[in-house]
């Protein structure tokens, strides 16, 4: 036989020298949870080994990540239910909770970067991404309150805003308000196709933002669906998005291969909380090996097209390249 393809197989050494794929820990981005209070440190029971901080202990456990190389966080707020409302207020006060950690976080590390949640869903009452009015979505008034809530993380410190909500046009009007208040430096890393999908509720548990009724069916994407993924792209890119993100990731690899394939910009995918769940309970149950399916998991989707990865193993993943 002139072709033996194991002999690119035969040592650690040769099968590193030859590896199409590189993961680092430069590539993820690690989703963390703040709620109000002091010395408070609450697992989420159905993502083992991933904790609610309050402020304080959150800046000890940012201080451990940056310290295994990890610089890149997404911070997102746990909001106590009695400040929620219909209109989302709470999500542009300036003083609240999502505020007033970004800028600890920027204070204490301004060497990290941080990327912060633009979307209603956690400070909602109805727990949806827009304002709801007899049981429908409204787009274009949603807009203005995410503009706002825009405006204020940018304010407080954020490096990159991530609009999760998928209402028409946001990308541009979320854009528009920044440029106009001079913020013409903060990226935007739009969440282009996010699907309907029942990978979400572990997080859900993590923030309390189920919605109260109906469901997201009607802004987020089908799942059946892979070419609408571009009509969103055109559009996120149309409007001014820095970068694109398919979520979940793993149910999702054709779709990042799709944009990785139709777009300049970088393509970053969010490795969701029940994706997380699944193997930690696999592995908890001796199904299978955690650290070895997740650094395939990992790798598959940077083998899709990410350059960026949103996971919640980026910890667990740091500490193990150590």
């Amino acid at each position: 036989m002139l072709r033996r393809p194991r002999r690119n197989r035969k040592s650690p050494v040769i099968r590193a020298m030859v590896e199409e794929t590189t993961l680092s820990v430069k590539d993820l981005i690690f989703p963390v949870f703040v709620i109000g209070g002091e010395h408070k440190k609450i697992e989420v029971k159905s993502m083992p080994g991933i904790y609610r901080y309050s402020p304080d202990l959150l800046l000890e456990e940012i201080a451990s990540c940056v310290e295994l190389g990890i610089s890149t966080f997404a911070p997102f707020p746990a909001i106590d239910e009695a400040r929620k409302d219909p209109l989302a207020k709470e999500s542009y006060n300036p003083e609240g909770l999502y505020p007033s950690i970004i800028r600890k976080i920027k204070a204490n590390f301004p060497e990290v970067c941080l990327m912060t949640d633009v979307a209603m869903d956690p400070y909602s009452s109805d727990g949806h991404d827009g304002i709801v009015k007899e049981g429908k979505i409204l787009n274009d008034e949603t807009l203005e309150v995410l503009g706002k809530m825009a405006l204020v993380q940018a304010q407080a410190g954020s490096d990159i805003l991530g609009p999760s909500d998928m209402m028409d046009g946001r990308v541009g009007h979320i854009r528009q308000v920044l440029d106009e208040a001079g913020y013409t430096e903060v990226s935007i890393m739009s969440y282009t196709a996010k699907y309907a999908s029942g990978f979400y509720g572990p997080f859900r548990d993590a923030l309390d933002s189920a919605p109260k009724a109906g469901d997201k069916k009607t802004y987020q994407m089908n799942p059946a669906n892979r070419l609408e993924a571009l009509i969103e792209a055109d559009l996120d890119v149309e409007e001014g998005a820095d970068i694109l993100m398919v979520k979940p990731a793993i149910p999702y690899l054709d779709v990042i291969r799709l944009l990785k394939d139709h777009y300049p910009l970088p393509i970053a995918a969010y490795h969701v909380s029940g994706e997380y769940a699944m193997i930690k309970a696999a592995a908890q149950q001796g199904w299978l090996n955690g650290t070895q399916c997740m650094v395939e998991s990992l790798l598959s989707i940077k083998r899709a097209g990410a350059s960026t990865i949103l996971t919640y193993f980026a910890k667990e993943y740091a500490a193990l390249r150590l």
